[in-house]
């Protein structure tokens, strides 16, 4: 559909929606960004929505300068996905005992695991930089050394919300009925810690204090503010990443345990929420993307719907105008409390019918229902992704 510009702003605001349906809180959000004398530009995703500091699905360049709010308190969330060898016809009618297997080797919600894992103990983990990754532990945040065990604990876990693990169907296509296996989920307790100490930092430093918003304080580059939190931003990210391979290859060996004859792709991840330093119009800037993915010409990645309707693995187009970026999926069109109290158990019933998950009062606010429709929100990004595959999912592990 192309873009649209947000009238009112100092630096290009550019909206992959339409600007008149973007909630009015979300909206002033992006214009109070696009007011910062660091910004470059903005890129507004189609599944924009209101987020604590800055909007979810927006995508800001900055110049020498980043604001921790725009990659939000989940550090490196983001997506991982594999295609298997196997199709529909090889799993049995009843996918509940895969369900609970998935749910017995994964801990979910805030669940945590009784001994940190080892990964020699992980069939087809990545068995490289572990050391090195934990020693680094302690050059983050002193108010955090208290956490590392907690961290240790953590990694190879679902955490709650939104975050999920699922095993889909692709829809059409030769591949018609192909399963893939799937999960979202990001850097845990002490991503959220360590974003939520910098952005406390950030909101006292003196240059801040004229913000049109206090949660978009930023640090400057050359100050030692920002490169503590650029050091400790890239372990979490890390860690998110290292969370996400950790859940996939136990996935797969749950999988692989139940279907012997089961093959494997090579996996697919990303993050979308994260920051990156990139090069556009001849500016070096750092790009934060907050509920946004990279799409770069060819980079594969994945944009997921709610539970109950299906899921997309894309193709990047390369769109400088987006910053080389998409959606990180459907979007919220409704609050956690909203949708509680506008749905009931047998709505989610009835939304998720046909999909193995669970289906009662705690999982109500990730109702169907919640979220934008995920096949207008694609439409609407025709320019920044093109679709390799169409999923659906048959089983969906929520925390």
């Amino acid at each position: 559909m192309g873009f649209s510009v947000l009238a009112g702003t100092r630096a290009p605001v550019r909206v992959w929606t339409d600007p008149y349906g973007i909630e009015a809180q979300a909206a002033r959000q992006l214009r109070n960004i696009g007011t910062l004398p660091w910004v470059q530009g903005v890129a507004v995703m189609p599944d924009v929505h209101f987020g604590k500091g800055a909007t979810v699905g927006s995508v800001i360049a900055m110049r020498q300068a980043v604001a921790p709010a725009a990659v939000g308190v989940d550090i490196g969330c983001g997506m991982s996905a594999v295609r298997t060898s196997l199709t529909a016809a090889d799993l049995p009618d009843d996918l509940a005992g895969l369900r609970r297997a998935i749910e017995d080797a994964v801990p979910v919600g805030f669940a945590k695991r009784d001994d940190p894992v080892d990964p020699r103990r992980v069939r087809g983990l990545e068995q490289r930089g572990w050391d090195d990754f934990w020693r680094r532990f302690t050059d983050l945040d002193r108010k955090v050394a208290q956490l590392q065990t907690r961290a240790q604990r953590q990694l190879g876990t679902l955490g709650g919300g939104n975050h999920f693990i699922e095993v889909c169907l692709e829809q059409g296509g030769a591949d018609a009925g192909r399963v893939w296996l799937m999960l979202h989920s990001g850097s845990r307790n002490i991503g959220k810690e360590l974003a939520e100490r910098h952005i406390s930092v950030a909101r006292r430093l003196p240059h801040n204090a004229d913000l049109p918003d206090r949660d978009l304080a930023v640090f400057l580059a050359g100050t030692p503010e920002m490169a503590a939190y650029r050091r400790d931003l890239w372990w979490a990210q890390e860690y998110a990443r290292r969370n996400r391979a950790v859940m996939l290859a136990v996935l797969m060996n749950v999988v692989r345990d139940r279907f012997p004859q089961v093959g494997y792709d090579e996996p697919i991840s990303c993050h979308h929420n994260y920051v990156a330093e990139e090069r556009y119009d001849g500016v070096d800037v750092l790009v934060t993307r907050k509920g946004a993915i990279r799409a770069g010409t060819g980079e594969l990645g994945i944009i997921p719907g709610s539970m109950g309707t299906g899921s997309y693995i894309v193709r990047g187009r390369g769109n400088e105008a987006a910053y080389c970026s998409a959606s990180h999926g459907a979007g919220r069109r409704m609050s956690r409390a909203q949708a509680k109290r506008t749905f009931s158990t047998a709505d989610l019933a009835a939304q998720t019918s046909g999909v193995e998950c669970r289906k009662d009062a705690g999982v109500v606010d990730e109702i169907p229902g919640a979220y934008k429709d995920i096949t207008e929100v694609m439409a609407q990004q025709e320019d920044l992704v093109e679709v390799v595959a169409h999923l659906k999912q048959v089983v969906c592990v929520k925390g």
